[in-house]
């Protein structure tokens, strides 16, 4: 059992440092994709998720593999989808959630096109789907900043998110300006979703906001719970992902996520099997 569990990790700093990375992830993804969930938000985080690749694309062209750089690239084209897919939601007959698909698909292809191009192959996959693997030191400090700033933040701006959440009407007469706060909100998920992308790649670093946050959804009724168990879900699975792509030598970033998917397959077969008892009583 250690040798499977436990050596990897005592063996090499790159699975030591895999795990930290997988660990500060998950505790400033777990809260907010349980606000994305409550605010009905889903499908909009996957939009930005999509809508960093030609930012960062145009920084890797830029500045070559310079982290700095890919994460500036990464946060402004991220702000700009939101920007531009909010002011489009405003200004025309269409939602936000179509306004959002409109321009992450645009965003999609063209950091796919800018990497195929002028990157290559190798750096196309390497910012599709990541390698936690290969997190390094100045990386791994780049996550840690950004969940320190995302718990901050939260934590000052947590009552009107909430707020908002369930009694709008209530925000908007006690003259809280949400839409500051929402802004702030979706920025937050930007760097998040660049930070993550270093590790996990753009396609798959929702995945380790949505599926915990979603899964915890089912099983519980409180928002701080839902956030707990959303954290620990995704800690899990980082844990034991990195331990099964070691074992198993697959890619850790799909492992990872293929077992936050597996906790909400589970979670939703038991939350079936409890309605279904409900209802017979």
């Amino acid at each position: 059992m250690y040798d499977i569990f436990l050596a990897p990790f005592v063996d090499f700093i790159f699975m030591r440092r895999a795990l930290i990375a997988c660990i500060a992830i998950a505790l400033s993804c777990g809260p907010l994709g349980v606000l994305l969930v409550l605010r009905r938000m889903s499908l909009m985080g996957d939009a930005l998720s999509h809508g960093i690749l030609p930012g960062i694309a145009v920084g890797y062209l830029i500045t070559g593999l310079w982290l700095p750089g890919l994460f500036m690239g990464g946060i402004a084209a991220g702000l700009v989808v939101a920007f531009a897919s909010g002011k489009t939601a405003h200004k025309t007959i269409l939602a936000e959630d179509a306004s959002f698909t409109g321009f992450y698909i645009i965003s999609l292809a063209l950091g796919v096109l800018i990497l195929s191009v002028k990157g290559g192959n190798v750096n196309l996959t390497h910012f599709l789907f990541g390698s936690v693997l290969a997190v390094d030191r100045e990386i791994l400090l780049l996550i840690a900043l950004t969940t320190t700033v995302t718990l901050i933040v939260l934590a000052l701006i947590y009552r009107p998110l909430i707020y908002e959440c369930f009694d709008p009407h209530y925000v908007q007469l006690m003259g809280i300006k949400a839409g500051t706060y929402h802004v702030v909100f979706l920025g937050l998920v930007v760097i998040n979703l660049v930070g993550s992308c270093q590790a996990l790649g753009t396609l798959m670093a929702l995945g380790i906001i949505m599926l915990p946050a979603i899964t915890a959804r089912l099983l519980t009724k409180q928002v701080w719970t839902a956030v707990g168990v959303s954290v620990l879900i995704a800690s899990f699975s980082g844990y034991l992902g990195l331990v099964v792509s070691y074992q198993c030598n697959w890619p850790s970033g799909p492992t990872i996520i293929l077992l936050c998917g597996g906790a909400y397959l589970l979670a939703l077969a038991f939350y079936i099997i409890r309605q279904r008892q409900y209802k017979r009583r």
